[in-house]
């Protein structure tokens, strides 16, 4: 059993032994994740300077590299992929994301990846904002991109290489950033209902800051998309189902349908892929273009969520499926009357938690695959209002 299976095994296990004494559960939970270090404080004044919020778990599988090895499994690693020193280095001064220098950080491309604050009376989050160096010929379109656990916004951008294509494209993107004070991981709080309503908590802060980045660099409001990875994924369908008239479409990777969970332990088992099928019926929401790509190998979030939100947000429109093969993988397209594509669901075979088609300079991307993002932006600007 895998690590994160043994973790949620044995959450579920102290939850059912303890039903009958709350407190007790809260403090073996507690205590669980204290041991296993997802609970901390924050360390610096820059977590201090947005909202605070209760610490929760973190809901991903921790990455390869943040594993200790054995000595024997360092030497066997060692002699299968050998480093020079300078690599191994940076590696341990930053795991998992070191690069030779000669490789550009895709991150950042010709035009400007900005920081900004946003605040509001739902809370303030920090953001980065890549804006295009070639000149806007009218209201350039906005993607709002969200990042999954232990990512942040330069991260996720050099994983899903979206800066780039933002280029060619002439789009701005915004890239929230989801603190240690308000999740211990930096997991967008999907899972709780607090966060899964309009106008509170951190979807109003999101449609918040949307709406002014947009005012700010005169975006077109007409073409305004979220999308997001994993937790991040989750938030996006969130905002889709909570401001269908503020987002033209969404798009969702490795993540979860809206409201499919209202508490750490209902989380925990939507990502299992129990009791979806109540929770689609609990949740319903107005039919929304939609592109979903999910790993029919994730052994993080199960692959019946990637379903889930596919029906959820085709639910009610007159459409026509039709299913395409490719190689290692399958999109199902649903087609309103016009012809149009109105969800496409990408299922990639034998893949596991990771932006597909994206950036080993990010983390939770790998390169082989469709191109998520390009497939993505495709989609969002065939779609407006």
């Amino acid at each position: 059993m895998k690590p994160y299976e043994q973790f949620v095994a044995n959450m579920l296990r102290a939850a059912r032994a303890t039903q009958k004494d709350p407190m007790a559960a809260t403090a073996i939970i507690q205590d669980a994740l204290k041991t296993a270090g997802l609970l901390r404080t924050p360390s610096s004044q820059s977590d201090a300077a947005v909202q605070e919020q209760p610490d929760v778990v973190d809901l991903n599988e921790a990455p390869s590299w943040s594993r200790k090895q054995s000595a024997q499994e360092q030497q066997k690693a060692a002699h299968a992929n050998p480093m020079p020193n300078w690599a191994e280095q940076l590696k341990a001064f930053h795991p998992g994301h070191a690069k030779a220098p000669e490789q550009r950080d895709k991150s950042r491309e010709p035009g400007q990846f900005t920081h900004g604050v946003f605040g509001s009376a739902a809370g303030s989050r920090r953001y980065r904002l890549y804006v295009p160096a070639r000149p806007a010929s009218g209201p350039r379109p906005l993607v709002v991109m969200l990042h999954g656990c232990k990512q942040d916004p330069a991260d996720f951008a050099a994983g899903t290489t979206m800066n780039a294509l933002a280029e060619e494209h002439g789009c701005l993107v915004l890239y929230p950033e989801q603190p240690h004070s308000a999740n211990a991981s930096g997991c967008w709080n999907w899972f709780e209902a607090p966060h899964q309503r309009r106008d509170q908590g951190e979807p109003a802060i999101l449609a918040g800051m949307t709406r002014e980045l947009l005012r700010e660099h005169g975006g077109d409001a007409g073409r305004v998309y979220v999308a997001g990875l994993s937790a991040g994924g989750a938030m996006a369908a969130i905002l889709g189902a909570a401001y269908p008239e503020l987002y033209a479409a969404v798009g969702v990777h490795s993540g979860l349908a809206a409201g499919c969970a209202h508490d750490l332990m209902s989380g925990l088992n939507a990502m299992k892929g129990a009791h979806l099928k109540k929770a689609r019926g609990a949740h319903a929401v107005r039919a929304l273009p939609v592109i979903v790509f999910h790993g029919d190998a994730d052994a993080v979030v199960s692959p019946s969520n990637g379903d889930a939100v596919y029906h959820q947000f085709t639910r009610g429109a007159t459409l026509a499926e039709v299913r395409e093969q490719g190689d290692g993988w399958t999109r199902t397209v649903a087609r309103d009357e016009a012809g149009r594509a109105h969800a496409e669901h990408w299922r990639l075979h034998g893949a596991g938690h990771n932006w597909s088609g994206g950036s080993t300079d990010g983390s939770y991307a790998v390169a082989g695959g469709p191109n998520a993002s390009g497939e993505m932006l495709r989609f969002f600007l065939a779609h407006g209002r």
